[in-house]
Order: C-alpha cells, then structure tokens, then sequence
C-alpha cells in the first residue's frame, strides 16, 4: 500500500491538468505516491496529450492515465481511480486547481496525527491569492427558500439556514466542505462506501460528507494547506448562473437525489414548495422594480425533474 494516491478527473481540459500535474508533482517528491488521471470519455486528444506531456516530462513512472469508455461525471470518474489503486490516502483533486508549496504535507501531517479525522480540506483561493467560500452547512429545504428568495432581509431573518460558512484563518469542522481538493482517508471509504455515482455531478460532496459525518468521521477544513482553484472550466453551469440560462438537466436530477437520500419524499416536496415560495418574494420585489434578479430560465419546472423517481440518472452531460 502507498501513502498517497491523487485522483485527478480529466473532461476536455488537457492544458489544465497538465498545469496541475505540474504544480502536484514537486510536492509529492519525498511521498509514497501515485498519480491517477482518469479521462471522462473526453472524445477529443486529452489522452494523447496527457501521454504526450508525462513522455516529455519522464513522468510515465509518476502518472497512471485510465480513459473511460464512458462520461461516468465527478463520482464515477473518482471511483473508477480510487478503485485503481490501494493507498492509506486519497487525494481528489480537481483539474482546474494548483498547488502550493506544503499542501499536501500539511494534510497529511494533520491526519497522520488526527486519526478521528476522515476528511480534511485545504483553503481554497483565486488567482490572486483572495479566499473562496470552501465551507458549508447542509442544504436544506429552508435554503431552498433562502435562495430562491434572494433577499437581504429574509436572509438576515432565517442566517441559521445559510449555507455558506464564512472563511476563517483557524481551522474549522465544517458539515461539509468542497471536493475541488479534499484528503480521504482509506477507512472512510471502508466504512461508508465509495461515492454515490447515482450524482453525475453536483451534490455528491454535500452527501458524503453526510455519510462520513453519521458514521462519526471528522471533518477538518485545514487553512494552512493553500490550493488555487480556478474553478467552472469542465462545466458550464457557473456561466449558465451568471446569465440565467438554463442550467443542465444533471444539476436537478442530482438535487432531486440529494433532497430524497437525506430528507425523503417529504423532504423534496418541502425543497420545491419552499423554493416557490421564496420565489414568489424575489418575483414580487423584481415587479416592484427594487431588484433585477433573475432566477434560471425555466427552473421554476426544473426542480420537479425526477420528483416522481429521484434515484433515477440520466448520467448525460
């Protein structure tokens, strides 16, 4: 068994993830490591890119690159790597992310000394060095009022149920925390199983955490261990947040499954009721012409996909 092995999921971002490669392999010189690069069925030259580059580079003996015959999204991609390999450690990072210097050690360091932790994550940045929102509380059908709503002041009556937990320079045990960069510890995944591929993407960090967390795991966010994520570029739907277009169908079939797993039946009715009637607020006030917020197109249809079978996926990007 190695120490450490680092799933890094590859869907039509060649460039990307050899730049994170490149910012990976200084900081696992001195580990027991392996590098798993799992292209997603990209359909365009990511394979021979990335074999091309760990050629140049004379990182064969460094890098693993398995290509799906399928689109298996975010959990089925991580899968499919984390059961390639036996490691003490597993490292899932995305590909729009870099590292910097003593990431990784301090990760490791913290969980080798912290053996009730199952799950650290690092602070997460921009570009320039700014912080990122990385924390969270769950998502509940209440935020799903909050969000729809879209109002200082309801926000302000109902901040319980935000979800967003604000960054921090100590280290925090947040409910759940983002997987663009997050340390699992083999134990977890012995416990608790693997992650739900039934999530193409979205919403299966949020639910492991869960599971990690009723099955008496820790979960650390580790502000000393500093990752760049440049966040969106293997989908659109910030873009499609941004100009309120219509978000991919993936997106609701993967909150539809979220809702029902940790809340059931009455539980996703609940999210939809209250997402509608929040928005009946943020519509009000939008008529009223104090806000031009604007919700997705269509969503008000949207989150009733699957209602009827929430454990169903499509699994098309």
């Amino acid at each position: 068994m190695i120490d450490l092995a680092i799933i890094i999921i590859n869907y039509r971002t060649p460039v990307m993830t050899a730049e994170c490669l490149e910012s990976v392999l200084p900081e696992i010189k001195n580990i027991s490591s392996r590098i798993i690069v799992v292209d997603n069925d990209s359909g365009d030259n990511s394979i021979e890119y990335l074999e091309t580059w760990c050629g140049k580079n004379d990182h064969d003996s460094n890098i693993t690159i398995i290509g799906s015959e399928h689109n298996l999204g975010f959990s089925g991609g991580n899968n499919l790597g984390i059961n390639s390999v036996d490691a003490k450690y597993y490292l899932l990072l995305n590909s729009d992310t870099l590292l910097n210097k003593d990431s990784i050690i301090s990760l490791i360091s913290y969980a080798n000394n912290n053996p009730e932790t199952g799950l650290i994550t690092p602070r997460l940045e921009n570009i320039d060095g700014s912080a990122q929102e990385c924390c969270f509380q769950y998502i509940t059908p209440m935020s799903e009022f909050l969000s729809a709503a879209r109002t200082g002041f309801i926000y302000r009556l109902f901040s319980r149920y935000v979800i967003p937990v604000p960054v921090v320079d100590a280290i925090t045990s947040p409910q759940w925390s983002s997987f663009a960069c997050v340390l699992i510890r083999k134990q977890v995944f012995d416990k608790i199983g693997l992650l739900d591929d039934g999530f193409f993407m979205y919403f299966e960090d949020t639910e492991f955490c869960y599971r990690a967390r009723k099955a008496k795991w820790d979960i650390i966010n580790l502000p000393a261990s500093r990752v760049i994520h440049l966040g969106g570029m293997s989908s659109t739907l910030a873009d499609d947040v941004k100009s309120n277009n219509r978000p991919p169908r993936y997106l609701y079939e993967s909150r539809a499954r979220y809702f029902y797993l940790l809340y059931g039946r009455a539980g996703l009715l609940a999210a939809n009721i209250l997402w509608h009637l929040g928005r009946i607020i943020s519509k009000t006030i939008q008529v009223l012409g104090r806000s031009n917020k604007a919700t997705p197109s269509m969503q008000w249809h949207d989150i009733w996909i699957n209602f009827l079978d929430p454990l169903h996926n499509k699994r098309t990007r």
